[in-house]
């Protein structure tokens, strides 16, 4: 008859095992998710490039492109602008105002200057839901990420570390104007 103990530690080692093989496999999804990930802003920033580049016009695409208001990224309807992604996060660039990012972009890039303004350090997703009184759960803390990369993809934020959000050199506060 095998002992307890001997039973034990089988099932410890296969369990620990499975953590292991488990674990391997989120570090490669997780991976292949931020290649993914990058690859597709590159595929978007492409099309946009093309966009503006092709788009007919009087040749003020660029500043069309660059400052949409927060009500026009949902509703464009112009024949050129109809392609266009729904976004409502333009390129940042000097001078360019938050009022041209949602509300929960702002929120986003205000708390990141504030903490930069103070000295502190860069913060996480996790850390910015429960600074945001939100629950921390996967749901929330994907959205927020996505929202983050899609600022970093933008120029608003630097992700530095992986998942650690700072705001990129040159973006202000609100009262600065840019």
């Amino acid at each position: 008859m095998p002992s307890v103990v001997g039973l034990l530690e089988q099932h410890e080692l296969a369990a620990r095992r499975r953590v292991d093989g488990l674990r391997e496999e989120a570090d490669r999804v997780q991976a292949e998710l931020a290649a993914a990930e990058q690859e597709w802003q590159e595929w978007v920033i492409a099309r946009r490039r093309v966009g503006t580049v092709l788009a007919p016009g009087d040749g003020n695409t660029v500043g069309q492109e660059a400052a949409p208001g927060p009500q026009d990224a949902d509703t464009c309807s112009a024949p050129g602008q109809a392609a266009k992604s729904k976004s409502q996060v333009p390129v940042w660039r000097e001078g360019l105002a938050w009022s041209v990012l949602s509300v929960d972009y702002q929120r986003i890039v205000q708390a990141l200057t504030d903490r930069a303004r103070l000295g502190q350090g860069p913060l996480t997703c996790q850390e910015m839901a429960a600074a945001f009184g939100m629950d921390v759960v996967p749901t929330r803390v994907e959205a927020l990420r996505s929202k983050a990369k899609r600022l970093v993809a933008r120029g608003w934020l630097a992700e530095r570390q992986p998942g650690r959000f700072t705001p990129a050199a040159g973006v202000a506060g609100p009262a600065g104007g840019s």
